[in-house]
């Protein structure tokens, strides 16, 4: 479980350190960062899966994502003391620097801007100015970042890993354009870069199910063991069968019972493999297939699939999960949230104060509001002794 989540210099957020538990709820105004903060994770998530290059490019590249906020540290701007000024010329520009404490390991990685790639004596200059520098990567056992407590330490090009002896070098010649993540781990003596790049590839993000008329999860589909739902939803019939099979299926039909008084789901196989979702209704003498189903009602599905999922992550996050949801549903969605807690740490980003509610019952709820304060993402009553303690390499 991630104890703290730290993010320095994206979009809105200057300087934010979160302290975290095993449910998590982010509220805020419209324009108060709960979207940077989504996106922040999941970039984080991206260093150890698909890469972090693509989806900062399709962000515009990295000058496009860096706080663009001036400089503010002593607070003397926002107190009104001296004008608004931009950074002083010739000053180093700002990393984009993200990382979390956990309960077993901590991992910190600062970006920056492209400067040219080739060796130290004859850098060459490129024309991939939206590729990101891997300026510094550090992996460290313990509640905290310091140099007794690092395993594995990577600048620039060179990685290093503690031994008994002190420290071995990896290699040299990392590219600095990739993570170590994509050439460390993959032996025995590294078992702690492995370790730290499986949990964070297990992470799951779930924000645009596709709930529209030609929704492919509305269609029969080819059937497969599922044990992860797809981020869109496409393959709902087969990780519900899933479930029923290998995962609690008595959860699953409690779900949709709790939500739908007498209500149940069957997943009807067809000739040629095709899999489709029927819904059972009281009072219908037929069952709705999923294309007759509305919008909130299939979302709400997607989303029992996706929280009881037989094969839980170490983090799910859900992004506004209430969006075309009755206000009504809300409390049931909250139970079911609480359930999927117990196995996963979960993450939900929320406009919706009943969901809000429901989820606050469970005392071990941890409600966390931002605020945005001079163009800047803060935590709402966050002074300096709540920080949870944080320490950047660089």
């Amino acid at each position: 479980m991630l104890t703290s989540l730290a993010i320095s210099n994206y979009r809105s957020i200057r300087e934010l350190v979160i302290p975290l538990s095993r449910l998590n709820v982010v509220t805020g105004a419209n324009g108060s960062g709960k979207s940077n903060l989504y996106r922040a994770l999941s970039l984080l998530a991206g260093v150890a899966q698909d890469g972090i290059v693509g989806p900062l490019a399709r962000e515009g590249g990295l000058q496009s994502v860096l706080w663009a906020g001036p400089d503010d540290r002593s607070g003397r701007m926002r107190r009104g003391d001296v004008p608004v000024q931009a950074r002083a010329k010739g000053s180093p520009p700002p990393r984009l620097r993200l990382g979390f404490n956990g309960e077993d390991f901590g991992y910190a990685v600062s970006m920056g801007i492209v400067t040219g790639y080739g060796n130290e004596d004859r850098e060459t200059s490129s024309s991939f100015t939206l590729d990101p520098e891997f300026k510094r990567e550090s992996i460290w056992c313990g509640p905290l970042l310091r140099p007794a407590a690092v395993l594995v330490d990577r600048e620039g090009g060179v990685v290093r890993r503690r031994t008994d002896d002190g420290w071995a070098v990896v290699t040299q010649h990392l590219p600095r354009y990739e993570s170590l993540f994509s050439q460390i781990g993959r032996d025995s003596v590294s078992p702690e870069v492995f370790h730290v790049r499986e949990s964070m590839r297990s992470w799951r993000f779930y924000d645009h199910f596709r709930i529209d008329p030609d929704a492919p999860a509305r269609r029969p589909q080819i059937g497969t063991r599922t044990s992860v739902l797809h981020h869109d939803g496409r393959d709902l019939a087969a990780a519900w069968q899933t479930i029923r099979e290998i995962g609690d299926r008595e959860a699953l039909d409690d779900a949709v019972a709790d939500a739908f008084p007498g209500a149940s789901v069957k997943i009807d196989s067809q000739p040629g493999g095709l899999f489709s979702l029927q819904f059972n209704q009281h009072g219908l003498m037929r069952p709705l297939t999923a294309a007759e189903l509305s919008d909130g009602t299939l979302r709400y599905l997607l989303l029992v699939c996706a929280l009881l999922t037989a094969r839980p992550p170490d983090l799910m996050v859900l992004n506004e999960p209430e969006a075309s949801l009755h206000p009504d549903l809300m409390p049931a969605l909250g139970r079911l949230i609480r359930q999927a807690a117990r196995h996963t740490q979960i993450w939900v980003i929320s406009h919706s104060s009943r969901l809000a509610a429901a989820l606050e019952e469970d005392p071990e709820c941890n409600c966390l509001e931002l605020e945005k304060t001079f163009s800047e993402t803060a935590l709402a009553g966050q002074g300096l002794l709540d920080r949870p303690a944080w320490r950047w390499a660089d």
